[in-house]
């Protein structure tokens, strides 16, 4: 395990697929593999007080994963997100509302250390925008942006849960924005940007003057767009089970490899095998020793 550390915020939650649960949440499933990565890694979240939400936190205990500044609701249940799968394995979601995860508080009034001291020690903080649904999640989330030394925004929309000036402000407040080619799409549409998918990085990347834009492409791979310009990673090829978490396992690749100042071709080129990896096996977080090489 390195020195490097990263805190995930959001949404902690059980899959219940066709065939049982999995735990999940897109959040939870980066910092899960970036733990297995080597990045130390802790979860601010919150889970309800009952079999389910004990269950899930003695799951990312048993990964390794630090789990303090995981809140305990007494009035909430744990999260739960209902999926279905087509015939090649892309999954559907229905999110159950008015669960624990929607009431991460600050201050923490559940026995949680100081969330902002803690993020402000971590060398990434990773957020989407599905956190952001409550007002309560929202609030502290944005309070806890302003402590952040890495901010990584991992888009991830989920009708009915975002629109423009939500995206927009988290845009605003990222360092590294990921997305995939739907959202790059959607989000180009909002501001009338025109051209192929290298034209429009490159006008939000101008726009919102991050350190850097990745876009995932499915089975056809990667690009990552800096201030040099476009790299470029083809995917690989894979038997897929299903392709629950495999964005995650993306991002928690390029991470592992970005935060050890790699350059962005080698970071691609092993997301890429993350995000593959995670799409031939199933659920979000299979159980692995050895990264893919």
């Amino acid at each position: 395990m390195s020195n490097l550390k990263a805190i995930a915020f959001g949404e902690v939650l059980w899959d219940m697929l066709p065939d049982g649960k999995q735990p999940g949440g897109a959040p939870m499933n980066v910092a899960y593999h970036l733990n297995c990565l080597g990045v130390n890694s802790a979860m601010i979240s919150c889970i309800g007080d009952g079999p389910s939400g004990k269950e899930l936190k003695a799951f990312l205990e048993s990964k390794g994963i630090d789990t303090r500044l995981i809140q305990v609701d007494p009035k909430h249940p744990t999260g739960r997100v209902e999926v279905s799968l087509d015939a090649g394995g892309s999954p559907s979601y229905d999110i159950v509302t008015s669960v624990a995860w929607d009431f991460i508080q600050l201050p923490a009034d559940h026995g949680s250390p100081m969330l902002a001291e803690e993020v402000a020690g971590a060398d990434a903080f990773i957020f989407g925008s599905l956190a952001c649904r409550s007002k309560t999640s929202r609030d502290t989330l944005f309070t806890l942006l302003e402590s952040a030394k890495k901010r990584v925004f991992d888009v991830n929309l989920r009708t009915p849960w975002f629109d423009k000036d939500l995206v927009d402000v988290l845009m605003q407040e990222s360092d590294i924005l990921k997305m995939n080619d739907e959202e790059l799409e959607l989000i180009a549409g909002w501001y009338d940007i025109q051209g192929n998918q290298t034209e429009k990085l490159e006008m939000l990347f101008k726009m919102f003057d991050p350190d850097l834009i990745i876009m995932t492409r499915g089975g056809n791979g990667a690009v990552c767009f800096t201030e040099n310009g476009l790299s470029e990673q083809s995917g690989f090829p894979v038997k897929v089970v299903d392709t629950i978490g495999s964005g995650d396992a993306f991002l928690a690749g390029f991470l592992s490899k970005y935060l050890q100042r790699e350059s962005i071709q080698s970071c691609l080129e092993f997301a890429c095998r993350m995000g593959a990896f995670v799409a031939g096996r199933k659920g979000a977080t299979p159980e692995y020793k050895t990264p893919p090489s």
